[in-house]
């Protein structure tokens, strides 16, 4: 079941997520210091670009918005976070408040504590309409 579309109308329950499920800070095994900001070169970004962690980990994301717009990072399934994209796009103004997510205003930090239970490709993204277009997303390998 998607995280995004429970069958009750909301989020499905955390032991439903496929890319694992939210963490407890006393099982943090690694941080992982993430930034979003808009290129000089142009677009908006994410660094690292790529992330990639090992099957059972539970990671501490240390998020900052280091640009001049707001920012978000959301962590799902590709089918996922292209489905609520497109909620979004109706819903310009929606803010998270998923545990797999983390909305910032420029300057803020933030944080997401994860368990990745499960194996595969998956996708961080702003989903904030036009920020996925502009180059904010990366891939997510859990292995």
């Amino acid at each position: 079941m998607s995280s995004v579309a429970a069958a009750d109308g909301g989020h499905a329950h955390a032991d439903d997520w496929e890319i694992g499920r939210p963490g407890n800070a006393a099982d943090v095994t690694r941080t992982i210091e993430v930034d979003m900001f808009e290129p000089d070169s142009g677009g908006m970004a994410f660094s690292p670009a790529e992330l990639t962690i090992a099957r059972g980990e539970t990671v501490r994301f240390v998020v900052t918005n280091r640009g001049v717009l707001d920012h978000e990072m959301v962590i799902d399934t590709v089918e996922a976070n292209m489905e609520h994209m497109q909620v979004m796009m109706m819903n310009p103004d929606m803010k998270h408040h998923d545990p797999n997510a983390v909305s910032l205003a420029p300057g803020e930090t933030g944080e997401l504590i994860w368990t990745f239970s499960q194996a595969g490709t998956f996708q961080f993204a702003c989903l904030i309409p036009g920020h996925m277009e502009a180059g904010m997303h990366g891939p997510l390998n859990v292995n």
